[in-house]
């Protein structure tokens, strides 16, 4: 048995939606290794939402997403920072684990790990953001080989360690997904409502089509949000909230296809997964994590970046491909088992050296 210490992401609570995909593979994660016998223990900001896991919650201001940094953007950490906290507090328990987990895609942790007695693996959430987090991880992956996991071969290759980090790909518990053989006529959006997730390519698709479009997902830029708005009166979307894995999955399900639409590199694209294992075709631009996950004509398709014409062209096509087949992708390549041997092997490897 090991005894697992997670330290959160510190841009929100956990269940705030804040965190994206973070908050989903934190929790899955937790989820299967307690399921096979390990002890783990969630550091979290306060007011997270943790069942049958055990959660220490930490006070504090959240960290500003680093989607907002430029290449050059400083370190900063505000007054009385939560992510400080958390960090503190693992300090004074670490004595009391065999692994720190962090999933925190910040400077921090990185900076800390030489200073810590108990080792620290990161799993990094994103693709390159800025001069400053790259050097210090960096570092860290040169220092202390095979500490860093990524979620995707796309990711990997936007920083200057890609070839020293270890792939660990994702799951779901594919029990909380039920699968849908027979749609209704919509199609989905699911994320983060900000710039570089490009809403409004799938808004326009839809328009094209004229079928339509429902969004879920956090807004965390109100501006942004209201631009799409007024520069779109006239399509047919519908914004339809932020859901539970839960709700998500019963309103995912129904729909003939999700539409992925990022401008940036994607990590890896959980709703991807979340898609296929309601047996929904997903349609992604063939850039980052979702182009890794995607078969192309089996369980949906992959269009050209930045191509609303090729949404449209997918789009036409959806009948095409079999539901079952998106089911049966995620069964075999994205369950929790799946995603509990892939980091139990990696945990055990690192403990053993």
């Amino acid at each position: 048995m090991l005894k697992l210490l997670f330290l959160s992401t510190p841009v929100g609570p956990l269940g705030s939606g804040i965190g994206g995909g973070v908050e989903l593979t934190l929790l899955n994660l937790g989820q299967e290794m307690s399921q096979r016998g390990h002890q783990v223990t969630i550091v979290a900001p306060e007011s997270s939402k943790v069942d049958h896991i055990s959660c220490k919650q930490i006070s504090g201001t959240c960290q500003e997403m680093a989607q907002h940094n430029h290449r050059d953007t400083p370190i900063i950490l505000p007054e009385n920072s939560v992510l400080a906290n958390m960090w503190d507090y693992a300090r004074r328990v670490q004595d009391e684990y065999d692994l720190i987990v962090n999933f925190a895609f910040d400077w921090l942790p990185f900076y800390l790990t030489p200073f810590f007695a108990t080792p620290i693996v990161h799993l990094i959430s994103m693709g390159s953001m800025t001069d400053a987090l790259d050097e210090i991880m960096n570092r860290v992956a040169k220092n202390y080989p095979n500490t860093i996991g990524v979620h995707s071969h796309a990711q990997a290759a936007t920083f200057p360690f890609n070839n020293i980090c270890r792939v660990v790909g994702n799951g779901l518990n594919l029990s909380l997904y039920n699968y849908c053989h027979t749609p209704e006529n919509y199609l989905a959006w699911v994320g983060r409502i900000t710039p570089e997730k490009a809403l409004e390519d799938a808004i326009e698709a839809a328009a094209i089509v004229n079928i339509p479009l429902k969004i879920f997902g956090k807004i965390t830029d109100e501006q942004y949000w209201e631009n799409i708005r007024q520069n779109h009166p006239n399509a047919p979307y519908q914004y339809e909230g932020f859901f539970n894995t839960i709700e998500l999955q019963e309103k995912l399900g129904k729909c003939q296809a999700l539409l992925m639409t990022p401008r940036w590199v994607e990590a890896f694209g959980n709703v991807a997964i979340e898609a296929l294992a309601c047996g929904v075709p997903v349609i992604a631009y063939q850039r980052g994590g979702p182009a890794e996950i995607v078969q192309d004509e089996r369980t949906g398709f992959l269009v050209e970046p930045d191509s609303i014409s090729g949404l449209v062209d997918a789009i036409d096509h959806i009948d095409k491909i079999e539901r079952k087949q998106c089911r049966q992708q995620a069964e075999t390549e994205y369950s929790l088992k799946v995603l509990g041997d892939r980091f139990e092997t990696w945990f055990y490897e690192l403990l053993n050296k």
